[in-house]
């Protein structure tokens, strides 16, 4: 996995609706993230995957308002999230809707190396601008870092909630 600052390419939209209805699930990106990193480092991929699925998720999920009509609010969250990270799958678009999800890998934790999945449903609202709520999901081995939550967190503030 490449760390989170700049340049790692375009942000993907994958399909519609809930938060959590896309295409890979964060566990298996995360552990696929996790494996790739330690072959990188000159480990076993595959002893890695296995560790990977037993560790725990630390998860936070932030709801706010960005003061955008809806277009523009997809395009910020793309925007920041392209700048902190690089897309886990195809751009997929649903025009005319009123939701759309948003999916990245951006780097968290010490150094940037822990991956944490990034999921945004922008929801288009009234006059005030446009929900959204973020999702952050990172794993968490025995040194705790929080990397989901902090993550969400500074996602948020990037933002603007």
């Amino acid at each position: 996995m490449t760390p989170a600052k700049g340049s790692l390419g375009a942000v993907g939209k994958v399909g519609q609706g809930k938060v959590g209805r896309v295409d890979r699930s964060e566990d298996e990106i995360l552990v696929e993230e996790l494996a790739a990193l330690g072959a990188v480092s000159g480990g076993s991929g595959h002893l890695t995957r296995l560790v990977a699925r037993r560790m725990r998720k630390n998860v936070h999920e932030i709801d706010l308002v960005v003061p955008l009509p809806f277009e523009g609010a997809v395009e910020r969250v793309v925007d920041v999230l392209a700048g902190a990270g690089r897309a886990t799958g195809p751009l997929r678009f649903g025009p005319g809707t009123d939701q759309e999800t948003i999916r990245a890998v951006v780097g968290g934790g010490a150094g940037g190396l822990n991956p944490v999945v990034v999921t945004v449903l922008v929801t288009r609202g009234g006059v005030d601008g446009s929900e959204v709520r973020l999702r952050a999901a990172a794993k968490e081995g025995l040194i705790k870092q929080r990397a989901g939550e902090r993550t969400a967190v500074r996602l948020a503030a990037l933002l603007g909630g």
